[in-house]
């Protein structure tokens, strides 16, 4: 009898699990097509095919929703990217495969960094703190990454002598340039911004 319990909670725990991934690939949709300010339950409800009430079960209210669609997305292009950095053995190339997987990410995950751009500048935490503000209380673990990087290159003597912080906040805001910068992407294919941005690092950390 226990047994059968078990089975039972764990496969409603997989339907939940299931519905609230459903759920936070609609607001994704949603907030591609609409943008934030325009994101109701009942638009992403829409695209989810479901009911409103249904989204109020699994989420508290519209922030709580865009906080767990915001941690989502953070986990798929930190692990994204990580994956592949982690792969290589130099320090040379990790920081490369970092830029490039950094980029590549946007390229093919159009939708989901226009949604994270949405909340990141619309959406507010529950003590009405703005997410872009986040990074100054929260660890990034993407930035702490890169610091790794290079700190290990310095002491390879691989790379020169630069300040660790100053160097990975120009890599990042680089790489956030040209997500957030429509004129840049307008301009400047992803795959030469890419290539670019590679070569002014690799020759700025020698």
């Amino acid at each position: 009898m226990e047994n059968n319990n078990e089975k039972k909670e764990e496969k409603q725990s997989f339907i939940a699990e299931a519905r609230r991934e459903q759920i936070t690939e609609a607001a994704i949709r949603t907030l591609d097509k609409i943008g934030y300010v325009k994101a109701s339950l009942s638009q992403i409800a829409k695209r989810a095919g479901i009911s409103t009430a249904l989204i109020s079960y699994h989420f508290s209210d519209k922030n709580d929703l865009m906080n767990h669609v915001l941690m989502k997305l953070l986990e798929r292009s930190t692990s994204y990217i990580l994956e592949r950095v982690r792969r290589e053995s130099s320090v040379e190339k990790k920081l490369e495969t970092f830029i490039a997987a950094s980029l590549a990410y946007q390229g093919t995950h159009y939708a989901h960094n226009t949604a994270l751009i949405e909340i990141v500048f619309h959406a507010r935490t529950a003590e009405n703190m703005p997410y872009y503000k986040l990074n100054e209380e929260k660890e990034d673990l993407l930035l702490l990454e890169l610091q790794l990087i290079l700190l290990e290159g310095q002491e390879q003597g691989v790379f020169g002598e630069f300040h660790v912080g100053v160097m990975s906040n120009t890599i990042q805001g680089a790489i956030g340039e040209y997500m957030f910068t429509t004129a840049a992407t307008k301009k400047i294919d992803l795959e030469t911004y890419s290539r670019e941005l590679v070569n002014i690092v690799r020759k700025a950390t020698k």
